[in-house]
């Protein structure tokens, strides 16, 4: 079974407060109103809003719902419509912008209660007065507090998401360092891997021809072997560490391009003893750095991997230079011992797994990054290792080359995250501000011109208790004239209209005073062919 729901303390201490307040105001309008009923007029209200406070923490809409039938109600005094409800109106209305962030359903709620206003004036007959209070003062206790707590929950949220704006940007320099720090590991793997792995495997070699030189004695002998082993370990512990240092990367190869040429390194490596033979087709078209150093990486992975597993092996390197492509050929024939120095009987395929593995694995994701290709595998009982190169870099990875530390959404064109959710926040504000110069102006069009016009007859059809003392009976209008407003007022009671009259005459009404929220005293002025035969006062209070 589902528990219900229980408030926390804070929010009942609020509630309470709240209609506290709100009780007060009740209370004060109570005892301000004459012939007042304490069951309908204060206890009654007190009970709704009991229920309406609370209740628009989870249905807003509903409970400035059931305090606009209060209002409602209130437009069935007889003394006048206005009450302390509608400060009680406001304030839930109020509460209703700052709760419910779309527009839509408050303004339907808005104007359900403004429907019901108006068809409490229609069912009830009331005055002119009463229709001018329901369609001007309680809108405006609707409407303007409501688009008031619109706009203090669109500034908390402003704030709100500039404060998270704040932490996305901490933490995306977080991860930028952390990136840079992973790009760094990266260069420093890769260039282990390559120049520094490459130099040991030569050492070690080196090492072992001279282990072989006829002119050393036994003590030297072994300590070459001692050396060419020592040698062989560190080679194995440098991969181990280029394992741990080593991360995919996304953004391409990095660093510096190298100094050294492909002819130096061959050099070096026939000056270490390995039986190199190199030749170089077409003429030298002129090649972006990072196409150049990735010729350079192949032809140094190849040489290294060729002497670690088939030293004494012939190493053949072919570079042909096309319309557009390089192609780089790194062909090593089989072991001349037979086997691999490191472990004797194991093929070539079986070599390039495991740890060797890695470094071809690597050099593929560098060549495919720059859009060539490369092929590896058994070749004739060695081994060939042949790479696709186009002469120059795409565009795409020559501008992350220029702009390492430039994000991924800007590279591709797109707004950063942070931006886009800026725009959002701002559009969101903009629509906000628009509904809240809208709503205004359209409610204005509605009811404004009724409520001026309303207004207007309220106003001109007012004389004045000392002109009303002037008048003569016995008199025509003509004479009059000079003391009768321009027009009579047209919404006289009921009970005004039915008075008993003299026979054969008919009657206007005049408002004795100017007041539009309160019912004042109505002149009578009984015509009969235009000869003014009977004036008295009605008590517009009487029902």
């Amino acid at each position: 079974m589902r528990r219900p729901r229980i408030p926390p303390a804070r929010y009942v201490l609020v509630d309470v407060a709240l209609w506290a307040a709100l009780a007060v105001a009740t209370g004060c309008g109570f005892q301000d109103a004459s012939a007042a009923s304490p069951v309908v007029d204060l206890l009654l209200p007190l009970a709704v809003l009991a229920v309406a406070v609370p209740l628009s923490r989870s249905r807003p809409g509903a409970a400035v719902f059931l305090v606009n039938g209060l209002c409602a109600l209130g437009l069935a005094d007889s003394a006048t419509p206005a009450n302390a409800h509608i400060l009680s109106l406001a304030a839930l209305s109020c509460l209703l912008g700052d709760r419910v962030a779309a527009a839509r359903g408050p303004l339907l709620v808005l104007a359900a209660c403004l429907a019901v206003d108006v068809a409490a004036c229609a069912v009830l007959r009331v005055q002119a007065v009463w229709w001018f209070y329901a369609l001007t003062m309680l809108p405006a206790a609707l409407l303007l507090p409501w688009l008031a707590g619109r706009h203090w929950r669109g500034r908390r949220e402003l704030v709100r998401e500039g404060w998270r704006l704040a932490r996305s940007l901490e933490e995306r320099q977080h991860l930028v360092a952390e990136r840079a720090r992973l790009t760094e590991r990266a260069d420093i793997a890769a260039d282990m891997h390559d120049s520094l792995g490459h130099v040991l495997s030569l050492v070690a070699l080196r090492a072992g021809a001279l282990e072989l030189s006829p002119d050393l004695t036994g003590r030297d002998r072994a300590d070459l072997a001692e050396l060419r082993g020592t040698v062989a370990d560190a080679v194995e512990q440098l991969r181990e560490t280029v394992a741990v240092l080593h991360e995919p990367r996304e953004t391409g190869p990095g660093g510096l391009p190298v100094k050294d040429t492909v002819e130096d390194l061959l050099g070096r490596a026939v000056a270490s003893g390995v039986p190199v033979r190199w030749e170089r087709h077409g003429s030298v078209p002129a090649l972006s750095s990072l196409v150049e150093r990735g010729m350079y990486r192949v032809v140094q992975e190849a040489l290294t991997n060729a002497v670690k597993h088939a030293p004494g092996g012939v190493v053949r390197v072919g570079i042909t230079h096309e319309v557009d492509r390089t192609r780089v050929t790194v062909v090593n024939a089989a072991p001349s011992a037979g086997g691999s120095a490191d472990e004797p009987g194991k093929t070539d395929e079986d070599q390039t797994s495991g740890a060797g593995r890695r470094g071809l694995t690597g050099l593929r994701e560098r060549v495919t990054v720059l859009g060539g290709s490369l092929r590896t595998g058994p070749h004739q009982g060695g081994f060939r290792v042949t790479a696709v190169l186009p002469h120059q870099a795409p565009a795409r990875l020559a501008t992350r080359a220029a702009a390492p530390d430039t994000g991924r959404d800007t590279e591709l064109g797109a707004a950063p995250e942070s931006a886009q959710r800026l725009a959002e926040v701002r559009r969101t504000a903009r629509r906000r501000s628009v509904v809240a110069f809208a709503a205004p102006v359209t409610a204005a069009a509605f009811f404004v011109p009724a409520a001026v016009y309303l207004a207007w007859q309220l106003t001109t059809g007012v004389l004045s208790p000392s002109r009303f003392d002037e008048l003569e009976t016995g008199r025509s209008r003509a004479e009059l004239a000079r003391l009768l407003p321009a027009r009579a007022f047209p919404y006289p009671p009921d009970h005004a209209r039915s008075a008993p009259r003299p026979p054969a005459t008919h009657c206007e009404f005049y408002r004795s005073g100017r007041d539009l929220l309160d019912q004042v005293d109505l002149y009578r002025l009984c015509w009969f062919d235009d000869i003014l035969v009977a004036k008295d006062t009605v008590n517009v209070k009487q029902r």
